[in-house]
């Protein structure tokens, strides 16, 4: 990883900016899920994980309690993560459909991983506080990826958190603003916009979101990135 990157990635971990969100990430940290008992939690902000050369980026709302709140790694142990890196395989931008731990070999071709909230928040609810402090990492880190050409935004919050980065970087965003939906694409000029529903367990159980759904997404952002 570039060591501008990864540099950043350190600091992330390091942040206790928003005192709610610290205080709910080590409790669950130490009070563990029942099924997790023996291992060792994560605890902390979650660096976001990928290839810096990628034209897509992932745009996800914040860390599970106890997924990457566990193992450290984006979307890595829940099951919105296994959804995930399933369509991520099969659509070409990882080598394995699975994301168990941060050392199971897992690589991104073309593709990074972030969040607009790096902790995750009591009921996966950030304040409006929280997201916008938050935000200050996501533009950082943006800056520190030159070859971004598509945003996937996982889920609404995704979306309008993108869109406040972008405006925050001097992106031209229309008015109306560019509403989300599932599959909903927008040219904001240097950048192509795209939608998708969260692979969250309330979607995929209930067949809002499907594998082909979200294959769809990301086929789509792999042309809109040049093939």
């Amino acid at each position: 990883m570039d060591a501008d990157l990864a540099d950043l990635q350190r600091r992330v971990t390091e942040c206790r900016a928003c005192p709610r969100l610290v205080a709910w990430r080590e409790e669950v940290a130490t009070v563990k899920r029942a099924a997790f008992r023996d291992e060792e939690y994560w605890g902390r902000p979650v660096p976001a994980f990928g290839d810096p050369d990628a034209r897509v980026l992932l745009v996800g709302l914040a860390p599970a309690a106890h997924g990457a709140n566990r193992t450290g790694r984006m979307f890595t142990g829940d099951r919105s993560g296994d959804f995930l890196y399933a369509s991520l395989h099969r659509t070409g931008f990882a080598n394995q459909p699975n994301g168990d731990r941060p050392d199971d070999g897992l690589e991104l071709t073309d593709c990074w991983i972030t969040a607009i909230v790096r902790c995750a928040p009591p009921a996966n609810k950030p304040t409006v506080t929280e997201r916008d402090t938050c935000l200050t990492w996501t533009a950082e880190e943006l800056d520190l990826l030159p070859n971004v050409r598509v945003v996937v935004c996982l889920g609404q919050f995704g979306w309008d958190g993108a869109l406040r980065l972008l405006a925050a970087r001097g992106v031209p965003i229309p008015r109306p603003r560019p509403k989300f939906g599932h599959g909903a694409e927008y040219d904001l000029g240097d950048v192509r916009l795209l939608g998708t529903f969260h692979p969250s367990q309330q979607n995929t159980f209930t067949g809002r979101l499907t594998p082909p759904m979200l294959d769809g997404v990301l086929s789509r952002a792999r042309e809109l990135a040049g093939g």
